[in-house]
């Protein structure tokens, strides 16, 4: 299990797992009184989480599907990219791509955060690529 560093100055518990094998972290909105967001406004809500993630690692940003298809609030940035030098507060770029206001409440579930492992790369300058059956066909090559 992966250990993080946290520190949480907002008003509301800790991020956690909804289930036993949820694989994102709730996020909180850490705001003191109600948000109105109108339709196709986006803004940017603070969470009050401050994380230090470990060394090839990041932390992707991903939205609620319930949000999204209930009142059609999602994450603009998305997945929305947390590196592991970043020490600065976790907040949410928030849009609401719905056709009614949506009242943001203190302590709401927001998004949710997943961890994963990455690699580097480094590129290796050549003129041509190998040969594949695919080439260049993609958005749709395959089918709708």
């Amino acid at each position: 299990m992966l250990k993080v560093k946290i520190v949480n100055k907002s008003s509301f518990p800790l991020p956690g797992y909804a289930t036993s094998h949820s694989s994102g972290i709730d996020l909180y909105a850490n705001i003191s009184s109600s948000i109105k967001i109108l339709s196709l406004q986006r803004i940017l809500i603070p969470t009050g989480i401050f994380v230090e993630i470990p060394d090839g690692y990041e932390a992707q940003i991903r939205p609620r599907s319930g949000l999204a298809l209930k009142h059609g609030l999602t994450v603009l940035n998305t997945p929305g990219t947390i590196d592991s030098d970043y020490r600065g507060e976790i907040s949410i770029i928030l849009i609401n791509l719905g056709s009614d206001e949506f009242m943001l409440e203190p302590g709401i579930k927001i998004a949710q955060m997943v961890f994963s492992r990455y690699e580097r790369v480094h590129f290796i300058e050549v003129n041509e690529l190998t040969e594949t059956s695919r080439g260049a066909g993609g958005f749709g090559h395959t089918g709708i």
